[in-house]
This record gives C-alpha cells, sequence and structure tokens, in this order.
C-alpha cells in the first residue's frame, strides 16, 4: 500500500494537534497558551512528516 507524503503528514498533524488538545483541555478551560501549542504540534508535525521521505521498498528490484 503507497501512501503520499501529503495524507501521511495530514494524518500526523490531526494526531499531534488532537493529542495536544485533549491534553490542553483537562482542565476544562483553553487558554491561549494552549492554543498557540496545539497549532504548533499541528504545523510541526506536518513539516517534519512531509520533509522525510518514505523508505524504498528493496523487494521490488
Amino acid at each position: 500500500m503507497k501512501i503520499s507524503a501529503m495524507a501521511k503528514s495530514l494524518v500526523a498533524g490531526i494526531a499531534a494537534g488532537a493529542t495536544a488538545a485533549v491534553t490542553a483541555v483537562q482542565d476544562q478551560v483553553l487558554t491561549t497558551g494552549e492554543g498557540v501549542t496545539i497549532a504548533l504540534a499541528v504545523i510541526g508535525a506536518w513539516g517534519i512528516v512531509f520533509a522525510v521521505p518514505n523508505r524504498r521498498d528493496t523487494t521490488d528490484a
């Protein structure tokens, strides 16, 4: 199964943002700092995952 780099980074961004959001709202309040942390987690995940190439399949030789 081949997954494009964009789809892979989108899923990673959603996962990172959801993780940060769940942690941020434990006290039932979302502050500006927590919102910035969520945004940075999503943007960071998009950039890092998109920049790292998929491993090449060596079985198709």
